[in-house]
Order: C-alpha cells, then sequence, then structure tokens
C-alpha cells in the first residue's frame, strides 16, 4: 500500500537531487568563468585592447629593461621609445665619437620581445653636443659645414637600427615659443637657415627609405602654435620633404585640451595627409608652465581623491577621442612607465612629485586605467 507513496518520494529526492547538482554545476561555471575573465584581464595589456585601434607604446631607459620595469613593457607595450639615449648629445658626444652601448641595449631589448622602436631625435635644438656648431677656432661653423655634419650624424645613426626602428623624430621643436615667430631661433636656424629642415628629412629618407620620418612638437593643440606647426608641416611638403607624419608631444594635464581644441587639431592635422601619432603621453596634476621655478612655500604635490578622479576623466576623454581617429593615429606612446618615474617630478618645478601615468610608484594599474580600457570593444585573449 506505501509502495506509490514510496515511489513518489523517491521521485522527488531524484528530483532535488538533479537539481541541486545542476544548479551547483552553474554556479561552479559562473564561478570559473569569473575567475577566467579575471584572469585574462589580468594577463593582458594595453597592446591588447587597442590591437584593433593602434599600437600602443612607452619610452624607456636602459635601466628600464630589466626587472619588473621590463615586465610591465613586455605585458603592456607592443612599441618603445628611448626617452634620451639616442638624442645626439648622448649618442654623437664628440665630432669623431659615438656612444653606442645604451642604445644598442635598448634595440637589443626590442628585438629580443619582438617590439616596435620609434628612434627619438635626430635633430634637435637641445642636447646637441656643443661641438656641431663650433669650428676648430671655436667660432661657428658655415652652412656647408653644418649640414655636413648633420647628415654625417644621421648617416651613422640611422642604417645602424634599419630594421629595428620602423619612425624616427627627424626634427624635434623646431617652433617657436614666441607667438609671433614660426621658427624657432636655434643655432640650427641661424647657421643654415629653413633648409636645414628639408634636409635632416632628405638625408633620414636616404639613409634609410624604408623608415617613417616624423616632425615632433610640444603644445601642438593649442590653437596659436598648432597653427605655426601647420605652418612648418606646409613648407616641408612644398619644399617635397619626405615627411610621412607629425608627432604630438601630449604632455597634458587634468586642465586641458578641452576635447574640442583636440578634436579641431586633429582634424587639421589629417587635412595634411600626415599619418599622426601621439608621441609622449602624460597627463599632469598641475596647470602647465614652461618656465623652471622652485617648489613655493606650502605648495602641496599630493594625490588627493578629487585630482584622481579628473584625471581619471581626462584620460577617459582623451582615449575616446583617440578612438574616434584610429585611421589616422598611428601610435600613442606614453612618456615614461609609471609614477615610479617621472621627467615631470623635477620639470618644470624641482621635488615636486607628479603622478601623470597610468600606473602607480608599485607599477600597479590606477584607476585610470580602468577607464581608459573599458570601452565597447574588448580583446578576448591575449595577443600572441
Amino acid at each position: 500500500m506505501n509502495s506509490p507513496k514510496i515511489f513518489q518520494k523517491s521521485i522527488f529526492i531524484l528530483a532535488f537531487a538533479a537539481a541541486f547538482i545542476a544548479c551547483k554545476s552553474n554556479t561552479d561555471s559562473e564561478e570559473k568563468e569569473v575567475k577566467a575573465q579575471t584572469e585574462d584581464s589580468s594577463e593582458i595589456g594595453l597592446k591588447d585592447y587597442y590591437d584593433d585601434y593602434f599600437p600602443m607604446g612607452v619610452a624607456v631607459a636602459p635601466n628600464s629593461v630589466k626587472g619588473q620595469s621590463a615586465e610591465l613593457i613586455t605585458k603592456e607595450y607592443i612599441s618603445i621609445t628611448p626617452e634620451n639615449v639616442m638624442k645626439m648629445g648622448p649618442i654623437h658626444p664628440q665630432k669623431d665619437r659615438f656612444y653606442w652601448e645604451d642604445a644598442d641595449l635598448l634595440a637589443e631589448f626590442a628585438k629580443e620581445n619582438n617590439l616596435k622602436m620609434r628612434g627619438h631625435a635626430l635633430v634637435w635644438h637641445q642636447q646637441t653636443g656643443g661641438w656641431i656648431f663650433e669650428n676648430e677656432n671655436g667660432g661657428k661653423v658655415s652652412k656647408e659645414e653644418l649640414l655636413k655634419r648633420m647628415k654625417n650624424h644621421i648617416d651613422s645613426v640611422v642604417p645602424r637600427y634599419s630594421g629595428v626602428i620602423y619612425a624616427w623624430d627627424v626634427v624635434n621643436e623646431a617652433v617657436a615659443d614666441d607667438s609671433t615667430k614660426v621658427y624657432r631661433d636655434s643655432e640650427w636656424l641661424k647657421i643654415a637657415g629653413k633648409d636645414f629642415l628639408v634636409k635632416a628629412f632628405e638625408y633620414a629618407h636616404e639613409a634609410d627609405p624604408d623608415v617613417k620620418l616624423f616632425y615632433n612638437d610640444y603644445n601642438a593643440i593649442i590653437p596659436e602654435k598648432r597653427d605655426r606647426i601647420i605652418e612648418l608641416l606646409k613648407f616641408l611638403q612644398e619644399k617635397d620633404a619626405p615627411i610621412d607624419g607629425v608627432g604630438i608631444q601630449a604632455h597634458w594635464s587634468i586642465h586641458g585640451p578641452s576635447e574640442e581644441e583636440l578634436r579641431e587639431a586633429l582634424n587639421l592635422y589629417s587635412e595634411l595627409g600626415l599619418e599622426i601619432q601621439i608621441t609622449e603621453l602624460d597627463v599632469s596634476l598641475y596647470p602647465w608652465e614652461k618656465e623652471r621655478r622652485e617648489l613655493k612655500e606650502g605648495e602641496s604635490d599630493e594625490l588627493t581623491p578629487e585630482l584622481e578622479q579628473k584625471q581619471i576623466e581626462a584620460y577617459d576623454m582623451f582615449f575616446r577621442v583617440f578612438r574616434d581617429y584610429k585611421d589616422i593615429i598611428t601610435g600613442v606612446t606614453f612618456w615614461n612607465i609609471s609614477d615610479k618615474y617621472s621627467w615631470l617630478d623635477t620639470y618644470p618645478v624641482e621635488g615636486r612629485k607628479n603622478y601623470p601615468l597610468l600606473f602607480d610608484e608599485n607599477f600597479e594599474r590606477k584607476k585610470a586605467y580602468n577607464n581608459v580600457v573599458e570601452f565597447e570593444t574588448q580583446p578576448k585573449s591575449k595577443t600572441p
């Protein structure tokens, strides 16, 4: 008489057990999925998030390519730029002497880790090594001699890194800070006139016909300087200089540029038919200053929650705009690896700590990082 009840009870128990197992299985599956997503997120880097947009790079020094910072570079980036060691002064300190060790070290690191590399910079008014402008008597060299020395420098440096360096900043910061002038009143300009600009690109192209050639400058978004940079670029194009692109030194801050200024500048540069690269990106907590000065009494360098939030919003906006211009932006490079060291810790105010990057002093991702990588197109796995 009890068999039907026992049978019904057995069916209930089996159904309950099956439901429990199914529920547990779903829970385990969800936990594994969350865990996998977390692990995937920790494994992929900026280069993976932006694989469909543009190469992500970082400026490095010889001491950057070992230990924890080297691990961060290879995980997060696909391109490196030497911060200082390929500038004329460090790599060519005397007329008949080159110093290759540090530059070779970075080039070898790039090759070993399958990284792209940008060269920085062939012709600049700073860090030149004064010898290039002086003759044997201590006076100024002639235009012919200066151009000869420039060519020798370019012919020595550029071919050495052919096949490793894919793009060079050929001329750096040749536009004046004085808004009444287009060209910086440098020794290059005083001795050789505007011809030095054209010749620098011609020599670089002859030294390596396959490398991309860029003009690079700061404050390139500010309208009055932007327009003067465009005038210089048009001059180069009119002279048939083999220029491929313009490098925008994005030493910006939580105070600007605005989204409107940024979009307007990118539109105007793109009309020239040149590639655009963001070459020196960092986002300072402080307003722009050009001249060096001492730390003022009572001046704070604390990273407050309010400043942190403004930096998050700035990075979010900048990269949203960059993504909109992915068809003309062919690279984005951060200037330094983490807040542990930034050139902005000593410039323009000596001893004022800055926190301008996406990684903190312990090489950990900051909140701003999340805003940079959280957008509609996400990578499914790590780039091989």
